[in-house]
């Protein structure tokens, strides 16, 4: 069976449009269109054989009109399919960054002219690979519909081409186009289960910050919308006749530093899910952290979404050995 859908998808890649990777956005004509009767548009089509064919023996003519007339709508309907899909166009197709071994949900965004109404679509990608299909109905002439694919290792994820299918409207028929973006997406490396703690900062004296919660009181100050009841001096307060907040103050640790070379005795590829899980637990904790890797320029000191992306990037993209 996976033989046979190995050589079914290489002659469907060979014979149908696109070849190649394309840029984005992607208008789907009449040209990218394909259409084949489904199992019961096989069915329907024997049948009214045997209806043709039985009315001519038996010189039946309202039998042979009823059959015409059912042909007539098996045809109409071939071409209403088609038209489902026909004047689509692909505009962008984006996802997330997710850590190997995650889902990625890959989302498309379609647009068309609103004259018709278009229901019910499809979009998979053939079989090709585990993904969970999505369905795309568009409103007002735009839409969007979440594609599910399995990720396997870090670094760039190449899409594989995505069919937008549709059987409407009598499921006599199936209606397809392919769209294949050229642009990759990125997968982060999977972070290590356990292992150490994070490093401690280096290189810099322990400094303090003010923070609505802490340890030790810096000052008093007046309230302010959106501070905590929790932090209200109740006696202060009825001494000076409005109310006071207390303001504390939180050590903060020295900038963390994530080193490459710091890690003896481990494989590669453990070192990059260390590092990674290192990342993440420094950004969960707030702290500032740099990122040194051999052979590429420090990343950091900072803090933040941003941060955290640019040094994932890194870890996704080191040469794979």
């Amino acid at each position: 069976m996976k033989r046979w859908s190995r050589l079914r998808t290489a002659l469907r890649t060979g014979l149908t449009r696109p070849r190649d990777p394309e840029s984005l956005p992607a208008r789907i004509n009449r040209r990218r269109v394909y259409v084949l009767p489904t199992r019961f548009g096989l069915f329907y089509s024997t049948l009214l054989f045997t209806m043709t064919a039985g009315s001519l023996n038996y010189n039946n003519n309202p039998a042979l009109l009823l059959a015409l007339l059912l042909a007539g709508a098996g045809l109409a309907s071939l071409v209403a399919a088609q038209l489902q899909l026909t004047g689509m166009e692909v505009n962008a197709i984006d996802a997330e960054p997710v850590a190997a071994g995650a889902p990625m949900t890959v989302r498309v965004h379609v647009s068309a002219p609103p004259k018709r109404l278009r229901r019910g679509l499809r979009v998979d990608d053939d079989g090709a690979l585990d993904v969970r299909a999505g369905v795309l109905d568009l409103d007002q002439g735009r839409g969007e519909v979440d594609v599910v694919f399995a990720t396997e290792q870090r670094g760039w994820f190449d899409l594989p081409r995505l069919r937008l299918s549709t059987t409407r409207p009598l499921g006599l028929a199936r209606a397809w186009a392919y769209v294949w973006s050229e642009t990759p997406l990125l997968v982060y490396p999977a972070p290590e289960t356990h292992g150490p703690p994070l490093p401690a900062g280096i290189g810099e004296q322990v400094q303090r910050r003010l923070h609505a919660s802490g340890d030790d009181v810096h000052h008093l100050r007046a309230y302010r919308p959106g501070d905590s009841k929790r932090a209200i001096a109740w006696k202060p307060s009825a001494r000076r006749d409005m109310l006071i907040v207390r303001e504390y103050e939180r050590p903060v640790g020295a900038d963390v530093v994530l080193d490459w070379r710091q890690m003896p005795g481990i494989t590669y590829e453990a070192r990059i899910a260390r590092l990674a899980r290192w990342v993440d637990e420094a950004e969960r904790d707030g702290r500032r952290y740099r990122l040194l890797l051999p052979g590429q320029p420090e990343i950091g000191p900072a803090r933040g979404t941003l941060h955290r992306h640019a040094c994932l990037r890194a870890l996704a993209l080191m040469p794979h050995v």
